[in-house]
């Protein structure tokens, strides 16, 4: 691998939770009845299911924020963050039972980044573990607000039936929130981290300068990926035909300047990655010599 040219990329958008959660109307009511358990076998089989399956009549919770959230079904597997991405079933109903959404009438599950969606989902289903299934009250501050979407009117609370399937860290950003906290560490508006190893005293490039640079790049477990050391030769680019986190990154540098860049991946590669050589979503590290500016 050369220098990391700028694949093209389609950037993602952020999907509102009216792109996630697509909006359907229909009233939906249920009658169900059970029969009575017949003899002390089914009892047993009865009071297993009850330890799995919360009653809705059990404890309602409120965080601080006004979140009300019941525990129908209490999971085991792990919690997601705000940055992870998480896999689900849910259904959404207004507060007199009309139903706006559900993706078990689609017959099927939905992931999305959990920092993309309403506050009252990124902080409900942080609260829930894999397998769990929870019952949201969501205020409408938390969710839509004054401004409502698609069916659901101004200043309406919502209900969430809420079944968490899978979560899915994106260790990349768990790295560089550690890592930004590191003494040396330097954090532009874009994201991009960078800490300076030697300081340069010569000029700085312009975004489509050409320069000449010395670099290797790994991954954040440590993995090479890519080395003009190991070549032997140092490698010439213009700047505006590379990454984004190298564009930005290097123009902080001025000549005989040996910089650490810590690139977040939608400076990077993003949901593409690199086949053969750097996954999809993946952080990267360069330490970067800038030798010249052309």
């Amino acid at each position: 691998m050369k220098a990391p040219l700028n694949n093209p990329i389609k950037k993602i958008a952020k999907p509102a939770i009216s792109v996630i959660l697509s909006v359907t109307i229909a009233l939906f009511i249920t009658a169900c009845s059970e029969k009575e358990p017949e003899n002390q076998a089914e009892n047993q089989t009865e009071n297993q299911v009850k330890e799995q399956d919360v009653s809705s009549e059990n404890e309602i919770h409120t965080t601080e924020s006004g979140l009300k959230y019941e525990i129908l079904t209490a999971g085991s597997g792990a919690s997601p963050t705000a940055d992870d991405s998480v896999t689900v079933h849910y259904e959404g109903t207004l507060m007199d039972g009309t139903k706006f959404d559900s993706s078990y009438d689609r017959g099927e599950t939905i992931t999305f980044p959990l920092n993309r969606v309403i506050k009252g989902w990124t902080e409900g289903v942080q609260l829930m573990k894999e397998g769990a299934k929870y019952k949201f009250t969501i205020p409408s501050e938390l969710a839509y607000g004054e401004q409502g979407g698609g069916s659901i009117p101004p200043n309406s609370d919502l209900i969430f039936i809420v079944e968490l399937f899978k979560v899915e860290v994106d260790e990349g950003k768990g790295f560089l929130k550690k890592n930004k906290e590191k003494s040396g560490i330097k954090v532009t508006d874009s994201g991009l981290q960078y800490k300076v190893l030697l300081e340069g005293t010569g000029k700085s490039p312009g975004a489509t300068d050409r320069v000449t640079v010395h670099y290797e790049g790994t991954l954040i477990d440590g993995t090479k990926f890519d080395s003009s050391y190991d070549r032997g030769e140092p490698i010439d680019f213009g700047l505006n035909q590379v990454i984004r986190g190298w564009t930005e990154g290097l123009q902080l540098m001025k000549e005989g300047a040996k910089y650490k860049l810590f690139i977040p991946s939608d400076l990077a590669y993003g949901p593409q990655g690199s086949p053969g050589a750097i996954p999809p979503n993946a952080a990267l590290i360069f330490t970067v010599e800038l030798i010249r500016v052309n």
